[in-house]
């Protein structure tokens, strides 16, 4: 998910009663909800080192207790300077407890980021392998406003509550808070129903009498009833629009525009073992690598990488699209006429060996 949506679930974490327990519990926990992200200094490095570690071990369970120390050094440095200036938090803060709740807050992060599309690999380093619950979009309005009405009611009650006189709460907003998460938590279940339903009437179809090898639904912002539907095959892969309402499959087939597996050639197997092919067939479920179009004269061959599970009109509405007007998350391998690597590109972003 964007980094907003994990700030306001760590700060309604800490509004739900934690808060009450210890002092800077939500400090604690919306510092540690979006912690994980730091992975982003790997980019200072390149598109290669970025794309590799992103989603890696910081948003690992065994990573998990490591980030919530480091948290829990910025919020004592923060307390040692409140202190020194005479400062105090209402409760005593309990580092243990404080720890403890990071930890949580940081297993909030690795949740959130599964119901996307785009997957998390929490086994690290045991395991690499990807997970992904693909039932939320990477932006998702009704969350957002949920989470945040979660926050801001309890302000707004306790400014009427101001102008009748009402006992001012050390500690309000636990029970908007509570609500905001157990309405994610419902709103999660409706996706999900839904996304088993289109993920059924991707499975019943019958596309050119061809067996199935893998389907999948992927989710658009607002609406729980669309999704894209992909489905792989021997020959080709498939992209569905789906209804998860619609009670038959048969119309399904009618509307599937097919990708047909490119040609394996020498060129595009140089450009697979390339550290950036590599690291991509590793994350991609829907892969697409083809040989593009070359200019007469050229010395160089590029290879362009993409996954279907991001060429659809929720992601490309993201306005994430390369300089080259490509799909998001897709990338450039370019080699020379002896299949050197020369570059490897991704989004605005160049790197050369």
């Amino acid at each position: 998910m964007e980094p907003v949506t994990h700030f306001l679930t760590g700060a309604c974490l800490g509004r739900a009663g934690l808060n009450r327990t210890t002092g800077y519990a939500t400090l604690m926990t919306t510092l540690a909800a979006e912690f994980p992200d730091i992975d982003i200094l790997w980019n200072l490095r390149g598109p290669i080192e970025g794309f590799q570690h992103h989603r890696g071990v910081t948003h690992s369970l065994i990573g998990a207790p490591l980030e919530s120390l480091v948290v829990l050094g910025f919020v004592y440095g923060f307390h040692r300077w409140r202190t020194a200036r005479g400062k105090a938090p209402p409760v005593n803060p309990r580092w243990g407890l404080l720890f403890l709740f990071g930890i949580l807050a940081l297993l909030s992060h690795i949740l959130l980021d599964f119901t996307n599309n785009y997957g998390v690999r929490p086994l690290l380093p045991f395991s690499w392998r990807w997970f992904s619950w693909d039932i939320v979009f990477i932006i998702e309005p009704v969350m957002l406003l949920v989470l945040i009405l979660g926050l801001v009611l309890p302000g707004i009650f306790a400014l009427v509550g101001s102008e009748i006189g009402a006992r001012r709460e050390v500690f309000r907003g636990r029970g908007c808070a509570v609500a905001a998460l157990l309405a994610i938590c419902g709103f999660w279940w409706v996706r999900d129903y839904q996304h088993r339903r289109a993920v059924t009437l991707l499975s019943s179809t019958d596309y050119r009498g061809e067996v199935v090898k893998k389907d999948a639904a992927m989710p658009f912002p607002l609406t729980p009833f669309s999704w894209a539907g992909l489905i792989e095959t021997d020959s080709f892969y498939a992209k569905v629009p789906l209804d998860s309402r619609l009670q038959s499959s048969n119309d399904v087939p009618e509307h599937a525009q097919i990708y047909y597996k490119p040609a394996e050639t020498q060129v595009t197997l140089a450009a697979k073992r390339s550290p950036m092919g590599r690291a991509f067939l590793d994350w991609a479920r829907f892969p697409i690598v083809e040989l593009e179009p070359q200019e007469p004269g050229s010395q160089e061959y590029v290879v362009l990488f993409r996954d279907l599970r991001f060429d659809y009109i929720g992601f490309t509405a993201l306005g994430r699209a390369t300089r080259s007007g490509r799909i998001p998350l897709s990338t450039e391998v370019v080699l020379d006429r002896n299949l050197h690597l020369v570059a490897t590109r991704m989004g605005d972003r160049e790197e050369k060996p």
